[in-house]
This record gives C-alpha cells, structure tokens and sequence, in this order.
C-alpha cells in the first residue's frame, strides 16, 4: 500500500480525515498547505497583495491559516459543544508549539514565523478565546461588553500584522486597534441576518432598547424606523473607529499603508452601502463588487502615496 501523501483539506474536511491527521508533516509540506489555505478561501481582499513585502509572504499565510482554523473550528463544526471541544484542543496545539513539540501543519508552519519575528502567545491566545466566547455568549447588553469582546476577536489580528512589519510601539497598536475594532463592527453590520441564523445578536441590546427595537422584532426581519434607528447608530459608531484608524497609514510602511488603507476603506464602503440602502440590512446584505474592490485599491495606492509624497 502506498504511503499516504499530503492532500490539502479545508479544517473540517481536514478533522474528518485519518490520513492528514496521522501524516507526520514536514516544514516544507506544513507551509505549502498554510498557502494554500491562505490562497484558496474567499475574503472581500486577499490575504496578501502584489504590495506586501515577498520576504512576509509565508508569514502572512502561516498567521491567517491559524486565524481560518480558529474561526472554522468554531462556526463551521455545527455543534456549540464540539466547538468548545475542538478549540480546546487547538489551544492545546498552540501550546505545543510554544514548547517547542508542533505536530499539525498550521503550527509547524507557524512555529517558524513565530520564531523568526519574535511573537508572542497572548494575541494567538486571545483569538481562541474570542471564539470561545462566541460559543458562549450570543447577545451583548452594552457597548462595552462588545468591544471588549472585540480586543480579543478582532485587535489581536492588528497587533501580530504590526508585530509582523516590526512594530511594537503602543501607539501604532492603538491605532491599528481602532482599525481592527472598526472593521469587527462593520462586519457584524454588514451580517445581521447571517448571525441570526446562528442565533447571535451584536447589536447591542442597549441601543435596541434605546429606539424601542426588540429582539424578537429582530429575528422576525422586521424593517421599522426604530431599526433604521438603530443602524444609524452602530454604523456611526463603526465611522468613529474607522477615523481613529485612518491616522495609521502615515506612521508605517507604505506598502504595509496601502493595505491597511485598502481593508478601511473597503470598510467604510460597506457602511455606505448601508447607508445607501437605507441601512435596511434585514433584506439584503451589502457587498463589494470585484470593480467596487478594483477602485478602492486603486484609491489606496492614491491616498497613501499622496501622502507619501507631502
């Protein structure tokens, strides 16, 4: 019988096979999967642009691929207590690779990136956490229990790209905070109906009440002005973390600037696509057209390399 060899699965098609889990991965084997899992998911931009520096390519790939099976193990498994299980696991896999002993692909992928750029394990840490949480907790009653859950779902994500690019300082972390808090936010806005089917709510329960807006009208995808309202409001909310994060462009490296303008400004277009539908996300949901994503990179290159330039 011939030795298994390395076919790249997505997470769940991964966990359901005997031969990708008893495969003893190779550096080299481990890397090519985390860029093809990188390469081969959709995302409104991709994980990497033609911009990036080559010599990050892999790192980025390596960091996403955790990122995608963290998120994978706790939305597409279907069962809230298989979830928890198989996050508890994964830490326990991030664990490993900090002691040294990575047997899975992404980690031993990772381990490399990890050592070469010095990362540590609290934002890695703090992401497992947020989709624990997920599992967990399915309504926000205020604005700040959401944003908290944010610092752990979102803010890592910025910190290990700054970390990635050689910046550790508080106050590009500050704002790339802002950036990754801002883009969570128009996430959630943008997919009111697909967390409902999940049985999840991000709207804050506060600002629901505020503008005499139930829950049980949200699940019933009733359109009224008191939602309208209410969309005015979490999407403003999301246009102030966006203008924080704007100012972080200029304090980085330009081909790291232009991605980071181009993630906020796609942001920011889905706010206004909202907006442009009446903020009635109940039936329809936003998107980026692939032209839409051609001109916001084109105006990204625009921004940064005006400013630049001054």
């Amino acid at each position: 019988m011939c030795a298994w060899r390395p076919v790249f699965l997505y997470p769940r098609d991964f966990l359901q096979s005997a031969g990708a889990q008893q495969h003893t991965w190779n550096s080299s084997e481990s890397e090519q999967y985390t860029r093809w899992l990188a390469t081969n998911h959709y995302e409104n931009f991709p994980v990497v642009s033609i911009l990036l520096p080559k010599r990050l390519h892999q790192d980025f790939f390596n960091v996403y691929a955790f990122c995608r099976w963290a998120d994978d193990l706790g939305d597409e498994i279907g069962d809230p207590k298989e979830s928890l299980r198989l996050l508890a696991w994964w830490r326990e896999e991030l664990d490993r690779m900090y002691s040294g002993q990575a047997a899975h692909p992404v980690f031993i992928a990772l381990q490399n990136t990890v050592r070469r750029h010095d990362l540590p394990q609290e934002p890695f840490a703090d992401l497992i956490d947020a989709f624990v949480q997920d599992q967990q907790v399915r309504r926000y009653p205020d604005w700040t229990s959401l944003l908290d859950y944010c610092k752990r779902s979102a803010n890592p994500v910025g910190r290990l790209v700054l970390a990635l690019c050689g910046y550790r300082d508080a106050e590009r972390q500050r704002l790339a905070d802002a950036t990754c808090t801002a883009l969570q936010l128009a996430n959630f806005w943008q997919d009111v109906t697909v967390d409902l089917l999940k049985d999840r709510v991000y709207i804050p329960l506060e600002v629901m009440a505020k503008h005499g807006y139930s829950v049980e009208q949200l699940f019933a995808r009733s359109f009224t002005p008191a939602f309208r309202s209410v969309m005015v409001e979490v999407v403003a909310k999301a246009h102030e973390f966006f203008e924080v994060g704007l100012q972080l462009p200029p304090l980085i490296d330009r081909r790291l600037a232009i991605d980071i303008e181009l993630f906020s400004r796609g942001g920011l277009k889905i706010l206004d696509k909202i907006a442009a539908q009446d903020y009635n996300v109940l039936a329809a949901r936003p998107v980026l057209s692939k032209l839409e994503r051609i001109g916001l990179l084109f105006q990204a290159l625009w921004r940064v390399s005006f400013a630049q330039a001054a």
